[in-house]
């Protein structure tokens, strides 16, 4: 059964870091296409990055600069890492691979 599973989340004070974790499981991981996207309270899902199988990437300009996904193909995971936060990151970040979605997880960025 494919199974995306975030971890990493937490609560850090702005400036602050955090690497978010998503592992795989039932997917032919390094052919996939992996990506977050975040859904912050009363808004819409958005995109924040994506890693190709050729570890090709593509930012939100949001993340530009802060943020940078990675992949580890022997560990079929996909990472982001997430650093200078602002409280405007807080949301629920979601790994994504084509269709399937993870649960997401929980970011709070305070002020």
């Amino acid at each position: 059964q494919a199974q995306l599973v975030e971890s990493g989340g937490g609560l850090v004070q702005a400036g602050g870091s955090l690497r978010l974790s998503c592992a795989t499981s039932g997917i032919t991981f390094k052919i996939n296409t992996m990506g977050w996207y975040r859904q912050a309270p009363g808004k819409q899902r958005e995109f924040v990055a994506i890693i190709t199988s050729g570890g090709g990437t593509t930012y939100a300009d949001s993340a530009k600069g802060r943020f940078t996904i990675s992949r580890d193909n022997g560990k079929n995971t996909v990472y982001l890492q997430m650093n200078s936060l602002k409280p405007e990151d807080t949301a629920v970040y979601y790994c994504v691979a084509g269709t399937l979605w993870g649960q997401g997880t929980q970011v709070t960025v305070s002020s």
